[in-house]
């Protein structure tokens, strides 16, 4: 299912920017456009929504009001911050509301998408059934949220492949196997099985079984 995008900002052409944007990445979709307090508020009692986009700068009360407005009213919702504002004391208010993301204008799409993605891997992470077991569990849902440095990859993958192997799901239209993804990223089946298994583990692919053909069934691996 994908993730339903509230996305809030008053000026209307940097309004649609982000729209477009946001349906550019793919499990996003956006579920309205508000460019104000008011009409976030509204879409917010009547909607159900994962993700707000907003503008901190809005004409009829400032972004943060809106954070302290879904929070009194027990939502979970989470925010991403898209503004311009760079004092330190906003950014502190900000994370002491809930606010997950703070994304400075002016900004690249690729920016924008790399931010949606640590989301959605954040997102996956935390709604995943079952407690932590351990730290190290603890440390990867917060690596998640932060974006996934590439130096924290295990020993022998490197951020280029994996690059590669994302790119080839997200591509394809149905689940792809081991073998599947070594043909496309021109790697050998059992390189693209050890990043497909990372990839599972840290909650950003989904395995499943291939049945159909003799011996025992197949792994497949889908984009969570």
């Amino acid at each position: 299912m994908s993730i339903r995008v509230l996305v809030v900002e008053d000026e209307p052409l940097i309004a649609e920017a982000h729209r477009e944007y946001t349906e550019r990445v793919d499990g996003f979709a956006v579920a309205g456009v508000a460019h104000s307090a008011r009409e976030a508020l509204a879409v917010l009692r009547g909607e159900p929504v994962d993700l707000v986009l907003l503008d901190l700068n809005l004409p009829d009360r400032h972004g943060l009001e809106v954070c302290r407005a879904l929070r009194a009213a027990g939502s979970a919702t989470d925010v991403l911050a898209v503004t311009s504002a760079r004092d330190i004391a906003m950014v502190r208010a900000a994370v002491a509301l809930g606010v997950t993301h703070y994304l400075l204008k002016p900004f690249t799409f690729a920016a924008f998408r790399d931010k949606l993605v640590a989301y959605a891997r954040y997102r996956s992470q935390v709604q995943a059934a079952g407690e932590v077991a351990a730290q190290h569990e603890v440390d990867r849902v917060f690596a998640a949220l932060r974006g996934g440095p590439a130096a924290s990859l295990p020993k022998g993958l490197d951020a280029g492949t994996l690059d590669r192997v994302l790119a080839a799901l997200r591509a394809a239209v149905t689940p792809l196997s081991a073998a599947e993804v070594a043909g496309l990223t021109g790697t050998s089946r059992v390189t693209a099985r050890r990043y497909l298994e990372h990839l599972a583990e840290t909650g950003r692919v989904e395995r499943s079984s291939r049945y159909g053909g003799p011996g025992r069934p197949e792994v497949e691996y889908v984009i969570a």
